[in-house]
C-alpha cells in the first residue's frame, strides 16, 4: 500500500541511549547526531524533531533547505503530521524501532484526525543505505567479576523469577542491553561509551534464561561460565520464540515503554502482560560492592579531573588552547589512571557561546579557543570496571563578569540545596527538582533540562527508573545513585552547570521527628571554581557545605595527585 509519510527515529531495536553504526539511520539521512530525535518524511515536507537539549545542534547539523525544525523544544510530532499529511493518509514506521507505548499513544492521536500508522517490515532507510551500511557489531562479551558486581547472576535471576511467579507471568522479555548485562553479569562493547552487548533475553519463571545473541560475540570460556544459567540462541530465533509463546497462550511480561512494538505485535494482546522491565528497580539500588566500586571510581576520577583543572589554569594563559585540546588532555589524565575502559559519553567541552548549547558536541567545524573573559563548561565522565562517573565543572577563563558570577552562584545555591536535602521515605525526584531551581526562579531564571539522572554501575551513565526532574515519579531509595546538575544558559554568550554524583542514603530522623528520612552523600570529588562565586549571595549554611566539601576534596585527593597539583588544589579548595 502507498504511504503518505514515514518515521525515522534515532533508536535501534533495543531502545538504548546509544546505537551501533549500523543503526545510525537518523544521522545517515539527516546529519543530526544527537542521542534523541525522530525525523518525519512526507511526499512534500520533512522535519526533524528533538528535545530542548538539541535545539541549537539540530539547526547546525541539518540542512534547512530540506528539513523543518518545527517549534523544536515543545513541538509535537503528531501535530506536524496532522498538518503535513492529508486526511485519510497512512504513515509508515519500522515496528522494531519504536516502543509499543509510543505507537499506542500516537495511534490514538492520529486516528482522531483521520490518519493511520502502518508497520512496514523492511526498513526504507536501510534500502536506500544499501551496501554502504556498516555490519552489525560483534564485539566480544566479557564477564563482570563478582567483586564489582556484588551479586551472582543466579541470585539475580532467582529474584526476577520469584517476581514473575508472584505476578503469575510465564516469562519476561528483556530488550534493554544494560538490563541483560546487569542480570547476567556480562559486559560488552557493541555501542559507544556503554559497556553492553546487543542482545534480547527471555527470562522464564522457572528454568534457564534464553539469550538471543550473535554467536561470534560469545567465546567458549564465557559460554562455559554462563551455561548453568543460560541457553544460547541466534538473534533470528527471537521472533519465532515470541510467536511460539503466543501460540502456547502464555502470559509474557513486556515493558511497553522500552520494548519495541514489533515484540508486542508478535506476542499479540492476549499474551502481553504489560509491566516495567523487572531489572530496572533492582538494578537502580546498588549493593555494597557496587557502592564501594562507585566510591573508588569517583576518587580515582576526582584525582584525574583535578590534575586536568590544574593543568588547564596554566594552559589557558598562552591563549592557544581550544575545546578539542581540552578534551584530549582530560582523557589523557583519565587514561593515566590505568583503569579507564572508555569515556561514559561524548565529552561536552563548550567555551563561551558553545557552553550555552546544553548537549554541545565539539567538532573540527565548531571548535573554539578558550578566550579570556569567557566561561568554559566541561561535562565529562569515565567508565571504569568498578564504576561510572559523570562530572561537570564550569571554569572562568580570565576575569569573569559580575553577571557570570551572580548566575554561577545561583546555580551553586541550587546544587547545594539538593546536596543538603533531607527528605522522607517515599519522596520522588519530582519533589526534589524545585530545590535546585528556587534561587534561579527568585531571579526570574531557569534551565530546560532535568536536575539529575540515575547512573549505572559500569553500565549506562543515564539509568532509570529514578531521576531528579519534572518527570521523576519514581520514589528515591537508599542505594540509588543520581547526578545533581542544575545549570543556567545564556544563548550566544555562555553556559553554567555544576554536576556532582550523589548516593541516596538513610538519614537519622531528627529529634522529635516522625518519619524515616533519607539524604544524599556526594561521591564526586573535584574543586568548584571559587573565582566564580559571589560570596554575598551565599547563606551561612551554603558556606558551611561548600567549605566542608572543599576540605573533603583536599583531604581525599592530596596524596593522589602530583606535588604541583597538590599546591594548586590547596588554593582551589581554600575556605571562602
Amino acid at each position: 500500500a502507498e504511504l503518505d509519510g514515514y518515521l525515522i527515529p534515532r533508536a535501534d531495536e533495543h531502545q538504548g541511549e546509544y546505537v551501533p553504526p549500523s543503526a545510525e539511520r537518523l544521522k545517515w539521512l539527516t546529519g543530526f547526531s544527537g542521542s534523541a530525535g525522530v525525523a518525519a518524511i512526507t511526499k512534500k515536507r520533512a522535519a526533524v524533531f528533538v528535545d530542548g537539549r538539541y535545539t541549537v545542534q539540530v539547526a547546525q547539523e541539518c540542512d534547512r533547505a530540506h528539513f523543518e525544525f518545527p517549534g523544536l523544544a515543545r513541538a509535537k510530532l503528531v501535530d506536524w503530521l496532522i498538518d503535513a499529511v492529508p486526511k485519510g493518509g497512512t504513515i509508515g514506521f519500522d515496528p522494531w524501532l519504536h516502543t509499543a507505548g509510543e505507537i499506542a499513544r500516537m495511534t490514538v492521536s492520529l486516528n482522531e484526525k483521520g490518519l493511520s500508522l502502518k508497520p512496514v517490515p523492511a526498513n526504507l532507510v536501510d534500502r536506500a543505505w544499501g551496501k554502504g551500511r556498516p555490519r552489525p557489531p560483534e564485539a566480544p562479551v566479557v564477564i563482570q567479576p563478582l567483586e564489582f558486581a556484588g551479586q551472582a547472576a543466579d541470585e539475580k535471576i532467582a529474584a526476577i523469577q520469584k517476581k514473575l511467579a508472584a505476578e503469575r507471568q510465564f516469562a519476561a522479555v528483556l530488550t534493554l542491553p544494560d538490563s541483560i548485562a546487569w542480570l547476567l553479569n556480562i559486559r560488552g562493547s557493541d555501542v559507544p561509551h556503554n559497556p553492553v552487548a546487543l542482545a534480547f533475553a527471555i527470562v522464564p519463571a522457572t528454568g534457564k534464561v534464553e539469550l538471543f545473541i550473535r554467536p561470534a560475540k560469545v567465546s567458549k570460556d564465557v559460554r562455559r561460565s554462563l551455561e548453568k544459567q543460560v541457553r544460547f540462541f541466534e538473534p533470528d530465533a527471537f521472533s519465532d520464540r515470541l510467536t511460539a509463546l503466543k501460540k502456547a497462550k502464555r502470559r509474557v511480561r513486556v515493558d511497553r515503554e522500552t520494548a519495541a512494538f514489533g515484540i508486542t505485535r508478535r506476542l499479540g494482546d492476549k499474551s502481553v502482560s504489560a509491566a516495567a522491565d523487572p531489572c530496572l528497580a533492582l538494578k537502580a539500588i546498588k549493593n555494597a560492592a557496587e557502592i564501594a566500586g562507585a566510591k573508588a571510581a569517583h576518587l580515582r576520577d576526582g584525582a584525574a579531573v583535578s590534575e586536568f583543572l590544574c593543568w588547564l589554569d596554566g594552559a589557558v594563559a598562552g591563549g592557544s588552547l581550544d575545546e578539542i585540546g581540552a578534551v584530549q588532555k582530560l582523557e589523557e589524565f583519565r587514561r593515566d589512571t590505568g583503569k579507564l575502559k572508555d569515556i561514559s559519553f561524548d565529552t561536552i567541552s563548550g567555551s563561551g557561546p558553545n557552553g550555552a548549547i546544553v548537549h554541545y558536541r565539539v567538532s573540527e567545524k565548531t571548535n573554539r579557543k578558550l578566550a579570556h573573559g569567557e566561561l568554559f563548561l566541561l561535562d565529562s565522565g569515565a567508565q571504569y570496571p568498578d564504576g561510572t562517573t559523570d562530572i561537570t565543572r564550569t571554569v572562568a577563563i580570565g576575569k569573569p563578569t559580575a553577571e557570570m558570577r551572580q548566575r554561577f552562584t545561583l546555580v551553586l545555591k541550587g546544587h547545594i540545596a539538593v546536596a543538603t536535602a533531607c527528605f522522607p521515605k517515599g519522596t520522588r525526584g519530582i519533589d526534589i527538582d524545585p530545590f535546585a531551581r528556587r534561587a534561579l526562579w527568585a531571579a526570574g531564571l531557569d534551565y530546560d533540562h532535568g536536575t539529575g539522572h540515575g547512573i549505572g554501575s559500569y553500565l549506562s551513565v543515564h539509568e532509570g527508573p529514578q531521576s531528579i526532574s519534572r518527570a521523576g515519579m519514581f520514589p528515591l531509595e537508599p542505594g540509588m545513585i543520581c547526578s545533581n546538575e542544575p545549570g543556567y544558559y545564556k544563548p550566544g554568550e555562555y553556559g553554567i552547570r555544576i554536576e556532582n554524583v550523589v548516593l541516596v542514603t538513610a538519614a537519622e530522623t531528627p529529634s522529635g521527628g516522625e518519619r524515616a528520612m533519607m539524604e544524599f552523600e556526594t561521591l564526586t570529588l573535584a574543586p568548584i571554581d571559587r573565582r566564580l562565586i559571589e560570596k554575598s549571595l551565599l547563606t551561612a549554611e551554603d558556606l558551611t557545605w561548600l567549605d566542608g566539601y572543599h576540605a573533603r576534596v583536599f583531604r581525599m585527593l592530596a596524596d593522589l595527585v602530583a606535588p604541583a597539583t597538590r599546591a594548586w588544589l590547596k588554593a582551589a579548595t581554600a575556605t571562602l
